[in-house]
């Protein structure tokens, strides 16, 4: 049986390797190197790279991606929870639909549902036309960071309600009326009872919205319009326009160097959530 097992292995593992493990080594190798992509032979041991990432201009595009990605995960954990809360004491007979609420627009290609989006906040879009209806003056919001926030934030914040809903809902009632029986309010039940329970939700939902939207750079470069570069920006930047592949690689092993430390500092606050 544990032979079978392993034959079914197989074919995920070789997925693994020519799909996820060698893409990352000819990362890692033209993040260290210098020279022909095209020709390893040619290719020179060289952090140049590296070095070139220190310089203030791309500094200021890496904070500001990291900068606006918290911001947004800051938002989305304001606006989630109690959205999931919400839903998760409804009635049985509502919570589905309420959920489809939150899931349709997820069916939706994220290039289209940004581009939405350019439709409402461009200056003669939706948006101002409905100011100017009113006699209000237009709103200067498209292109911005402001509208680059609204993006992350509009496109991400599913990612945010589902995982501490799913906690939520598997909290046990007789635990609120424990809470309850003990002389405790609805405030003090919340935050003793029902927010600690809920924290391997509350750090899933944030590992889930800060990744992509530190990475991101379809919604900077739409909604942006080029003022607001991100990290994601620069690297597409790197790769199919300067065509300078050893730059583009080596801001992509910084990126999932800080993914990963910033994913590891969240275990570990789940972690201690949970013992706690």
């Amino acid at each position: 049986m544990r032979r079978r097992m392993k034959l079914l292995a197989y074919p995920y593992s070789l997925w693994m390797a020519v799909f996820v493990v060698v893409p990352l080594f000819l990362v890692f190798l033209y993040s260290i190197t210098k020279g022909d992509i095209h020709d390893f032979s040619t290719l020179e041991f060289s952090l140049d790279s590296y070095k070139r990432v220190a310089e203030p201009l791309f500094l200021k595009v890496i904070g500001n991606s990291f900068f606006l990605a918290l911001i947004s995960t800051v938002f989305c954990f304001l606006l989630g929870y109690p959205v999931a809360m919400i839903i998760a004491r409804t009635n049985q007979k509502y919570r589905n639909k309420l959920l489809m609420f939150i899931i349709i627009p997820m069916w939706m290609n994220f290039l289209l549902r940004t581009y939405a989006w350019m439709a409402i906040l461009s200056p003669n879009g939706v948006l101002n036309r409905f100011l100017g209806v009113l006699g209000l003056a237009p709103l200067e919001i498209m292109p911005g960071q402001v509208a680059v926030l609204i993006g992350m934030v509009y496109n991400f914040l599913p990612f945010m309600i589902l995982p501490i809903y799913t906690v939520l809902v598997k909290i046990d009632r007789s635990l609120l009326e424990a809470a309850d029986d003990l002389g405790a309010n609805k405030v003090k039940t919340f935050f003793r009872v029902v927010f600690p329970l809920s924290i391997p939700g509350v750090v899933s939902g944030i590992t889930m919205v800060f990744m992509p939207a530190v990475s991101t750079f379809v919604i900077s470069g739409l909604l942006g319009g080029g003022k607001t570069p991100l990290i994601g920006d620069l690297i597409e930047q790197q790769f199919m326009s300067d065509r300078n592949w050893h730059f583009g690689s080596s801001l992509s092993i910084i990126l999932m160097v800080m993914i990963l430390i910033s994913m590891a500092v969240m275990s570990r606050m789940d972690r201690k959530g949970s013992s706690a």
